[in-house]
């Protein structure tokens, strides 16, 4: 008899929720950075073990939002966390109760459904009683269907957090094919590529003002080439400049990390072409946002 859960994985930015899908799944479909708000839509990640269909849905960070954009990122919060079998709950091991992690569980309690939580980051402890002292105080605000201490960057006890979410599954079909791995269309997942690559090598506000739109891909007849043309969008001129570098250096070193990471995902030689193009305020224009692929 086969089985499926849809979760939803949310917490609050930066927590590792993206890494621990990527983990999961054993493909990176989701970007990370150490920067807040990676995220930017609702990701779906499917993975199959046998008869067990887990379809996971990960989420924005929980923020107070700024900006149209990130309203529409707190709305897709909320939207996941009402129409699935049960939530996925990242926190991280070390500090207090963060407002926006109370307000989350409020919201599981007021939907009835039952939620894991996963604590991430345990490598980071140098004193275990820490780990215990968070389990007990998040345990007495829910009562979780299971908690599973994890390290996303090493892959500890993720097999531990994917069972505990196989025991959630239902008697359902499959809603999708058995090798599916995620809804997003290749031309997404390029453009978030290269978006990770300027979250990692810039710093400040740059980067969560800044778009990519893939304008070209296609693959080369008689030729194992992808051509791939990108536009990165930023708000400012100023920020045009930072982006491109001195005498283009930055833009290249974007393209080449990208490149690299494109040609291991899509397994093909990629012919990589950026170009850098201002678009003021777009995070405040919901044409703009709706162009982008982020509503």
């Amino acid at each position: 008899m086969t089985k499926t859960a849809f979760i939803a994985i949310v917490g609050c930015p930066n927590v590792g929720k993206s890494s621990i899908l990527n983990k999961m799944l054993g493909q990176k479909i989701a970007i990370v950075s150490s920067k807040p708000q990676t995220t930017r839509t609702k990701i779906m990640g499917v993975l199959t073990n046998g008869e067990i269909q887990l379809v996971f849905t990960d989420t924005p960070g929980y923020h107070k939002p700024h900006n149209k954009l990130g309203e529409k990122m707190y709305k897709a919060v909320g939207d996941s966390i009402g129409g699935v079998d049960a939530c996925l709950f990242v926190t991280e091991a070390k500090g207090e109760i963060k407002k926006r992690e109370a307000e989350l569980i409020e919201k599981f309690k007021k939907l009835g459904v039952p939620v894991i939580l996963a604590i991430n980051k345990i490598d980071m402890l140098s004193d275990k009683k820490e780990l215990l002292e968070r389990i007990v105080k998040l345990s007495g605000l829910y009562d979780f269907a299971a908690v599973v201490p994890v390290c996303a960057a090493t892959g500890e006890h993720i097999d531990e957090l994917v069972e505990e979410m196989e025991r959630l599954a239902e008697p359902s079909p499959h809603f999708f094919p058995d090798d599916t791995l995620t809804d997003q269309p290749e031309r997404v997942l390029a453009s978030e590529i290269i978006r990770e690559k300027i979250l990692r090598l810039m710093d400040k506000e740059i980067p969560h003002g800044i778009a990519v739109s893939i304008e070209k891909m296609r693959e080369r007849d008689n030729a194992d080439i992808l051509d791939i043309e990108a536009i990165i969008y930023c708000e400012r001129e100023s920020h045009k400049g930072m982006v491109i570098g001195k005498k283009g250096a930055m833009l290249k070193k974007i393209s080449t990390f990208a490149r690299q990471d494109l040609e291991s995902f899509f397994e093909i030689k990629v012919n990589l072409q950026t170009w850098v193009k201002v678009k003021e305020d777009w995070r405040n224009r919901e044409g703009l946002i709706h162009n982008f692929g982020l509503d």
